[in-house]
């Protein structure tokens, strides 16, 4: 309980020097490049040539570095979990963690203010760790059309008026902002009490690379289909990393004069 109660601390401790943070980061992108990207930008894919990229001869080589590790090291140890493993039962593992991060995905829906989705949460993650055996079946969706519902850290930041930062290319992760890697962190503070099983750093780690594992080994292929049309791969990364975050982001519904919603 002390623990649990001691991250919870932390994570409030970090969002609030987030927020006295991010105005100096404004700052520092302004003198270093181009302005911030403000949320007026993913109206527009013309200016996909005007991402907030001060890093960019950083972010090429992790970029990489992560592209060889890709290939040489995550790439053949999936394809091996792929044979070893049938399809039916990666998909219920699959699943078993994507219930598991259900909790996370609640209380940034309340944080956002999306009650409906809040509630839909709720009865996807009760329902499917009861008659879906602790999440392993998706019985939310299958049997009771209860469709998923995305939520993060990344987009509470953005709900709340935090411009995107300069972009990021993470180690052994890929492609980011400041807002996202940040919203990540905090995210994954808040989901470590829902699969830490143990105290020990390395079995956790171990369970956190089996869940990658099994999650790239039902996407192999995907990445080499994506390189083998690129001219430059890391521009065109970073343009679809954008454009998909344009077409995926939560939009708040508008408000009419009355103040209720549309």
């Amino acid at each position: 309980m002390i623990r649990h109660f001691s991250r919870l601390l932390f994570t409030v401790i970090f969002l609030s020097g987030i927020t006295l943070f991010w105005p100096a980061t404004v700052v520092l992108g302004k003198s270093q490049a181009s302005d911030f990207l403000s949320d007026d930008f993913y109206s527009d894919e013309a200016e996909s040539e005007m991402f907030n990229d001060p890093l960019e001869p950083v972010n090429r080589l992790v970029f990489t570095f992560n592209d060889t590790m890709y290939i040489w090291v995550m790439e053949p140890v999936a394809t091996f979990y792929s044979h070893a493993v049938p399809m039916d039962l990666r998909g219920c593992i699959n699943s078993f963690f994507r219930n598991l991060q259900e909790p996370v995905r609640f209380v940034n829906t309340l944080l956002q203010g999306r009650f409906s989705d809040s509630a839909r949460i709720i009865g996807r993650f009760v329902i499917n760790s009861t008659l879906g055996i602790y999440g392993f079946a998706d019985a939310a969706g299958n049997e009771f059309g209860i469709k998923p519902v995305e939520a993060s850290m990344g987009q509470t930041l953005q709900t709340w008026g935090l411009g995107d930062g300069f972009y990021l290319v993470i180690p052994l992760q890929g492609p980011s902002t400041l807002r996202e890697i940040t919203g990540t962190v905090v995210d994954s503070l808040e989901m470590t009490p829902y699969y830490s099983w143990s105290d020990d750093l390395l079995v956790n780690g171990a369970i956190y690379v089996g869940k990658e594992t099994n999650s790239l080994s039902l996407r192999l292929g995907e990445y080499e289909e994506w390189k083998k049309l690129l001219f430059d791969p890391y521009v065109s990364f970073r343009n679809a990393y954008f454009q998909y975050r344009r077409q995926s982001r939560y939009i708040p519904p508008e408000k009419d004069d009355s103040g209720l919603d549309d």
